[in-house]
């Protein structure tokens, strides 16, 4: 039987930039391209850089599991568009906000999240994916939170019309809240990257059991991102 990948064993490596450009410098500037077209708000250049600096820490280490992990063992894991994310998020930023990642793989948009200023929490199913994302959250000194576990709340059921249950990806877990020590009610922003077809799901989870002022934002591949509050498109 072939053992389940572990993912905190993938190799961590430097960052590496052309020998042309200062280390950060391309993204650094697709970033401030990005925050200067944002309505809701800006970022001063040091957090500018930080995040900058994060997402490619993020997305070498996909690199790494792509090529180390996924090449032997299917794995859901696949990294949004940070950048989406972030214009996403900007202009939900308020003092106190809550924020909850379903599906936080190694915890880049969370502790992203927790830069902005939210109090930042992240559901990863993959326990060693969730090390990686509390690792890379102490060396970011970041408060990010990670709990491992399902995203699912105890007791809801996703079903049908024609009965049929199946949540796709996602798979069955021990629920990720009660090691948060929170309930999805307590969050004001929630975000997940699904897989296609998941959507009407979470649209339905966030329903029963989250707020309904609260704003669940989605980011696909097919429809870019989307945020929803009380289920509707805002």
């Amino acid at each position: 039987m072939r053992r389940r990948p572990n993912a905190a064993a993938v190799k961590r490596a430097p960052v590496r930039c052309p020998q042309s450009e200062k280390p950060g410098t391309r993204t650094r500037l697709n970033w401030e391209r990005l925050i200067t077209a944002d309505k809701g708000g800006d970022l001063d250049g040091e957090l500018g850089t930080r995040i900058s600096a994060l997402c490619e820490e993020g997305r070498e280490f996909w690199h790494r599991f792509d090529h180390e992990v996924r090449q032997d063992d299917w794995h859901p894991f696949v990294p949004a568009d940070y950048n989406a994310v972030l214009a996403a998020l900007m202009p939900l930023r308020k003092p106190g906000r809550r924020f909850l990642e379903w599906g936080s793989a190694t915890g880049v948009i969370t502790i992203m999240a927790d830069l902005l200023g939210f109090d930042s929490c992240g559901i990863e199913l993959d326990s060693s994916l969730v090390d990686v994302g509390r690792d890379l959250a102490s060396r970011w000194h970041s408060n990010a939170q990670f709990a491992a576990g399902s995203f699912i709340p105890m007791g809801w059921e996703w079903k049908l019309s024609d009965g049929d249950g199946r949540h796709g990806t996602i798979g069955r877990g021990p629920s990720g809240y009660l090691e948060l020590g929170r309930s999805l009610d307590d969050f004001d922003v929630v975000y997940a990257f699904p897989w296609m077809g998941e959507e009407p799901m979470m649209l339905d989870l966030m329903r029963c059991h989250g707020r309904e002022d609260a704003h669940l934002v989605l980011h696909t591949t097919q429809n870019g991102t989307r945020i929803y509050r009380g289920g509707k498109i805002v």
